[in-house]
């Protein structure tokens, strides 16, 4: 038995970690985006009064219907020191992903270490398949939507919690690295602590009970040891977190009407839409390519999506049916189905999306340490290979950076996070994001071109929020002087939704027409202090 270095590990999260945050220093220029970040951040009050007050409420009540009360907390501490300077909350969100990046080549570490040192993996490859499992999480692109948008705060802050707690139960549970008594004692109750906060950050973390039994069955085989009551009485404190955590969230999304009903969805297009989603987090992880920021649902599901969940369901089958021969790899999906739980279309969020990037910042560590394993292992049995498959892992990494540098650059800013979207769905949404962000820079044509077109959508399927569209346009039409246009969009925006910001706004149309009494009856309405005009 070859025994490992002890500092490899550390060696290896530090470098792993810059790495990532040298990659990802090009989110230090993005700004807040029109997606979640003005609820979270840019109107969200409570945040600006970091204090008691605020630390007792925020436990107790949910803001924008979401129970994550350290993720709240965090963004005021932001607040505090950066008020509404996008650079700063950039910076929280690059540094915890590094963290979080060094922190998977520790528990990569206490996976990998036993089993390599039993194969008599060489240093230099344990080194590298410490580096390669890091960098398969923290550089692959399906994790720029989780660190480069400032609202993804809950899934960094929630990772170094979750992993942290990973991390102090795999030390915990193997008593050859701690035989001590109170020392494990130690350890168990800071994965406990450790737990609760990831909970307080995301509540997505309520499987890792449930993970942890799995570990113990695979790698560390405490199940022959210690038996699955022993092991089920262990995880209580655990599972009643994760039970209360539950029934809070719940609660409060109840009450905020998140969930969508089984009448509006049924279960059986959530069953597909579950699979296809699985089957597309797997596909982008070997090959992300299409990775967008907004996955809608169809109105009518593709046959793609059958065939996508069957194949998803085939692959599940196929890894249980064989967990007695090949538990590495019933372990290593079992780990990367859990954590997708929560936020597969079972427990549909609002109506809209079908997946996320963001969704796989948790489910995507596994495989990645079993890839990482198996991929230099195998090196070190094949010399004649061994230089061909090192250059091809190098390059792959290096254009995982290269794509996850370059997809940094859809969260520059509204107009560009959009323009992502319409690549690949014309969607009403996007046409009014992208359009009221056009609008907001003064670039009043491609306003008026984004709005006209969402106008046409909103009108064919009968979204009744036309008077907005019509108002913004209206008054991008009277910025570039194109007054009739002007009047008559503002009249169209009064018609459906009378508003006296409209009225001041077509007055100054008429006025620069030369209508003068349409003007004053216009101002009239409007009153001596106009305000601004908004969307309402």
């Amino acid at each position: 038995m070859t025994k490992l270095p002890g500092n490899t590990a550390v060696n290896v999260a530090i470098a792993a970690g810059l790495l990532c945050l040298l990659v990802y220093l090009r989110a230090l220029a993005c700004g807040f985006v029109n997606f979640d970040d003005p609820g979270f951040v840019l109107n969200n009050l409570p945040i600006r009064h970091f204090g008691p007050a605020f630390l007792a409420n925020v436990f107790t009540a949910p803001y924008i219907d979401f129970w994550m009360p350290l993720t709240w907390i965090s963004l005021a501490v932001d607040y505090y020191f950066w008020e509404l300077n996008p650079l700063g909350y950039h910076l929280t969100n690059i540094v915890l992903h590094a963290v979080n990046a060094g922190l998977v080549a520790l528990i990569a570490d206490r996976v990998l270490r036993r089993r390599c040192e039993e194969i008599g993996t060489a240093r230099g490859e344990y080194a590298a398949a410490l580096l390669l499992a890091t960098l398969l999480f923290g550089l692959h692109p399906l994790r720029v939507e989780s660190v480069a948008w400032i609202t993804e705060r809950k899934d960094v802050l929630n990772g170094v919690f979750t992993l942290g707690s990973v991390l102090c139960y795999l030390v915990y549970a193997d008593r050859k690295w701690v035989p001590e008594a109170g020392a494990r004692t130690g350890f168990y109750l800071a994965a406990i602590i450790l737990f609760a906060l990831s909970l307080t950050a995301k509540s997505v973390s309520v499987v890792l009970p449930v993970m942890f039994l799995i570990l113990d069955w695979f790698p560390l085989g405490r199940f022959r040891k210690q038996g699955l009551v022993s092991l089920l009485v262990e995880k209580l404190p655990f599972l009643a977190l994760s039970l209360a955590v539950s029934l809070i969230t719940i609660h409060f999304a109840r009450q905020g009407e998140l969930f969508l009903s089984y009448a509006a969805l049924p279960f059986g297009k959530r069953v597909i839409i579950s699979g296809n989603a699985v089957f597309e987090y797997l596909r982008l992880m070997l090959f992300p390519v299409g990775i967008r920021p907004f996955y809608l649902i169809p109105p009518e599901l593709p046959a793609a999506f059958y065939i996508k969940c069957a194949a998803a369901v085939a692959i599940t089958v196929y890894c249980l049916a064989n967990a007695g021969r090949r538990q590495w790899l019933a372990a290593i999906w079992l780990l990367f189905i859990l954590p997708l739980l929560p936020v597969l279309a079972f427990l549909q969020n609002g109506g809209e999306q079908a997946m996320a990037a963001r969704f796989t910042y948790l489910p995507a560590i596994a495989p990645g340490i079993g890839a990482a394993f198996f991929l230099v292992t195998w090196s070190g049995r094949q010399q004649n290979c061994r230089p061909i498959l090192l250059a091809s892992i190098a390059l792959l990494l290096v254009c995982y950076g290269g794509m996850t540098y370059r997809l940094i650059g859809v969260w520059d800013n509204t107009g560009t996070l959009w323009s992502r979207v319409l690549e690949s769905q014309p969607i009403g949404r996007a046409y009014v994001e992208r359009g009221m962000y056009y609008y907001s820079v003064g670039r009043y044509a491609d306003a008026v071109k984004d709005l006209s077109v969402a106008i046409d959508i909103a009108g064919q399927g009968g979204i009744p929020v036309l008077h907005n569209l019509h108002a913004f346009r209206g008054d991008a039409y009277r910025a570039m002087g194109q007054y009739g246009a002007a009047v008559a969009d503002l009249t169209a925006a009064i018609a459906i939704a009378p508003n006296p910001s409209c009225n001041y706004l077509r007055g100054l149309a008429f006025k620069a027409m030369g209508r003068s009494a349409e003007a004053a009856g216009d101002f009239l309405v409007a009153g001596p202090q106009p305000m601004p005009l908004d969307w309402y």
